[in-house]
């Protein structure tokens, strides 16, 4: 994810998600209907960003959230604002999820949650080996990516079931900052869970808040009618 966008301007994308359309009133509501009871979980907040999912999975009960990012800047905003208010509850570190995870044990976490990262990671099936083996039996994860769908109108080639890295300009900070992430078919999605022994539960294509419709009401109306995000729920059964 090497990317000024979570680097130079990390302060200026925390203030960003707080309350636009895209973060805010689309994906993480979406995501966050997805949770269940999360009192006294250990939880994995991978591509943790800014804290903002941190500070909800404890609010939610938590008992302890270990925060991963590519981006240290990041994870000194997750530090500055949330480590003395959880103390020893939290871990938060710079990390390449794209290694593994080499860190934390085996059948460690009760839940995974992973908000917008996996579409910035080429090879997918050695992520999700790497979550099958920290979670618990039981346990599940959660995660947001791009729709396939929406990405496809970007792609170079035409060929739907190719991955593609794909660079765009984006303008979430107020100014435009190249991104970098790779399209790919639902199709490697659902065989990178399913070939790790992770079992799909539950599919939405999310709900854009009608709170957004004060922000910017063409953009609304645009995600009312097309999907932008999927999210996908997977359980690890043994």
């Amino acid at each position: 994810m090497k990317s000024e966008l979570y680097s130079k301007h990390a302060e200026k994308y925390d203030a960003a998600v707080q309350n636009n359309i895209y973060n805010a009133h689309l994906e993480r509501p979406s995501l966050q209907a997805m949770l269940g009871e999360l009192t006294d979980c250990n939880i994995l907040d991978l591509g943790c960003g800014t804290g903002v999912y941190t500070e909800y999975l404890f609010k939610q009960g938590a008992s302890t959230v270990t925060c991963i990012d590519y981006s240290q800047d990041m994870i000194n905003l997750v530090t500055n604002k949330l480590g003395t208010l959880f103390g020893n509850r939290i871990t938060a570190y710079a990390h390449d999820l794209t290694k593994g995870l080499p860190n934390e044990a085996p059948n460690s976490f009760d839940v995974i949650i992973c908000p917008l990262v996996l579409h910035y990671i080429e090879d997918l099936s050695f992520v999700f080996e790497e979550i099958h083996r920290v979670l618990k039996v039981g346990g599940y994860m959660v995660f947001s990516t791009h729709h396939p769908f929406a990405d496809f109108e970007c792609s170079l080639s035409g060929n739907y079931f190719e991955r593609e890295r794909i660079t765009e300009t984006w303008n979430t900070v107020g100014e435009p900052v190249e991104v970098t992430f790779y399209r790919r078919s639902l199709t490697e999605i659902m065989t990178a869970i399913t070939s790790n022994g992770l079992a799909v539960t539950e599919i939405t294509e999310g709900k854009v808040d009608e709170k957004a419709k004060v922000i910017d009401e063409k953009t609304y109306e645009h995600l009312s009618k097309n999907p932008n995000f999927i999210f996908v729920k997977c359980q690890k059964m043994a």
